[in-house]
């Protein structure tokens, strides 16, 4: 047994000794490991804080599209809970009936295929941080396009949202709307009344939009305007404008919608005064989808090559809306909101000076 335990012994001894330098191998093994490891991400930050630099555009207005672009995919990405506080922080007026906001650019009114996040989610939430957990959600009483900013009103009740919708659909609502567009219409103020329908283009990217359907045409005969058979799916559409300020390729034009029909502002601008909006690359051209084409002068202007034309923002902005008197007490409420910044930065650019009589 003494034998045997003096051989144990022996055995053990190296193997102990093996044990612990195999221990310290490794703990110096991992902690080289970790610190290679550490350094290669540091490395590769470094490597990506320099790629985002170096991808930074240098040009302002390309690198306030981009801010609009981040901001559009951080509203779709952002908790419902700080989406709420965001248009919380956008209120422009509230009574004990209405709540009045300023819509940012890209976010959609309502929940569709690939959206996350919309205005109409989060209304019951917006309620809440307004009024209590108790708080009724608040309801839409209109809508504008994702890319449209500017006043949309909604209401604290079904009752009073069911009010504020008729008056919509009885056209007794005044909308005013500011864009830039592309080009000067002639004459300088007037009333586009020209039916709008929906049709499928064919082209290499078959696509729908909305257009023009005239009930007059001019008779290649005799050069005379002819009545023609009205299309039965068309809407009427009629749309005042008149230009606010001017320069030798872009106007800033006050929009005033009689009707409502979908897209109708950018329909009867593009297709009905040759006079698209700024952005605007949907219907800048008609048989296919492609980056809106604009003057050399605008380019100069914008300091913009053509090729990055396809980022600009689509320039629409829902100035004024003015409820008729009883709608909440005795007088017109006016509700006016100023055009976000990336707007005036390019009324800045272009030189087209808004009236001191509407500045707010």
């Amino acid at each position: 047994m003494a034998v045997l335990g003096s051989i144990g012994l022996r055995l053990w001894g190296p193997a102990l000794a093996l044990s612990q330098s195999l221990r310290a191998f490794s703990t110096t093994h991992g902690a080289a490991a970790a610190v290679s490891a550490e350094q290669l991400a540091e490395k590769l930050r470094a490597q990506k804080r320099e790629e985002q630099k170096q991808e930074e555009p240098k040009n302002p207005v390309l690198r306030r599209v981009r801010e609009l672009s981040e901001l559009s995919k951080q509203l779709q990405r952002v908790h419902p809970n700080v989406l709420a506080k965001e248009l919380k922080h956008r209120i422009l007026y509230q009574n004990e009936e209405l709540v009045v906001i300023d819509k940012p650019y890209g976010l959609p009114v309502h929940g569709g295929p690939g959206i996350q996040n919309c205005i109409t989610d989060v209304l019951p939430i917006l309620a809440k941080m307004l009024d209590g957990m108790k708080a009724e959600p608040l309801h839409l009483c209109h809508r504008l396009d994702k890319e449209t900013t500017g006043v949309m009103v909604l209401a604290r009740d079904k009752d009073t949202a069911h009010r504020i919708q008729c008056l919509f659909k009885t056209r007794q609502v005044e909308k005013k709307y500011w864009t830039i567009s592309v080009g000067l219409p002639v004459p300088s103020e007037g009333l586009v009344d020209i039916p709008i329908v929906e049709k499928e283009v064919e082209s290499h990217q078959s696509h729908y939009k909305m257009t023009l359907a005239p009930n007059y045409r001019i008779s290649p005969e005799n050069g005379k305007m002819v009545k023609v058979r009205r299309n039965r799916d068309a809407h009427s559409a009629a749309t005042r404008y008149r230009i606010l300020a001017s320069s030798p390729s872009c106007s800033l034009l006050e929009l005033q919608p009689i009707t409502g029909v979908k897209h109708q502002l950018r329909v009867h601008l593009a297709y009905g005064l040759g006079c698209p909006i700024l952005g605007d690359h949907k219907y800048t051209h008609w048989s296919k989808l492609a980056p809106q084409k604009l003057p050399e002068n605008t380019l100069m202007r914008l300091g913009l090559e053509q090729a990055k034309v396809r980022h600009l923002p689509l320039h629409l902005h829902a100035h004024q809306l003015t409820l008729p008197t009883g709608t909440c007490g005795d007088k017109e409420l006016h509700l006016v909101c100023r055009p976000p910044r990336f707007f005036r930065n390019t009324l800045k650019r272009l030189k087209l000076e808004i009236p001191e009589s509407l500045e707010k």
